[in-house]
């Protein structure tokens, strides 16, 4: 059984924040999400024990659904290629996910 998002709040300076019908809640700052970026060239850099180090003044330009999979973030260092899928998130919460 799925638990679904009932909240997502982008603060495009600060933080992430996305609750779910179960109570559990993600509050993320927009520098840890960025450096977990699901993306296939993140997930390379950080195979190969690399840390993603994203820069000083970091926001967060647009963020759009992703159909009911997750949220796709436009990042202002250029980055937009990640789509933080909602199990993704919920893992990070200490949510039971899927």
């Amino acid at each position: 059984m799925t638990v679904e998002v009932v909240d997502i709040v982008v603060d495009r300076e600060r933080s992430l924040g996305v609750a779910w019908e179960d109570g559990s809640r993600l509050d993320i700052s927009l520098r840890d999400l960025r450096s977990l970026c699901p993306c296939a060239g993140c997930i390379g850099v950080r195979e190969r024990g690399a840390e993603i180090e994203p820069p000083a003044g970091l926001s967060a330009l647009s963020a759009e659904l992703h159909g009911n999979w997750g949220l796709a973030i436009r990042w202002s260092d250029g980055h937009e290629t990640g789509i933080y899928g909602w199990e993704m998130l919920r893992s990070l919460a200490g949510g039971v996910g899927e």
